[in-house]
């Protein structure tokens, strides 16, 4: 089974970075159209169609967390990542976007 972290349990986490002014290993996995339309601030646009040929693009160290809509993209970017690149560090981010949203964090358009 792949990890799983709720947008309540990383917010904290991608606040800290923020404030130190530090790179948050966080990846969506949508569209583009999807990812212009709001996504979370520092979010790395790598839609899920292209991962295979991007999968050099994520770190091996430390955590890595995987964003799309509601979280089943992303579980499957963490699934693939996992099982076919030997990645050990992707975390999937339940809820999404659409749950980060509704949480009341911000949100970037672009």
């Amino acid at each position: 089974m792949s990890a799983s972290m709720t947008v309540n349990e990383l917010y904290p986490r991608w606040l800290v970075a923020k404030e130190k002014k530090a790179p948050v290993a966080l990846f969506d996995v949508r569209s583009m159209d999807e990812y212009r339309s709001g996504h979370v601030p520092g979010a790395t646009l790598i839609p899920l169609n292209t991962l295979m040929a991007r999968v050099d693009e994520f770190p091996k160290q430390g955590d890595v967390f995987l964003i799309c809509h509601s979280g089943a993209r992303s579980a499957q970017a963490v699934d693939y990542l996992a099982r076919q690149a030997g990645h050990t560090n992707v975390i999937n981010v339940a809820g999404g976007t659409m749950a980060w949203k509704q949480a009341g964090y911000p949100v970037d358009q672009a």
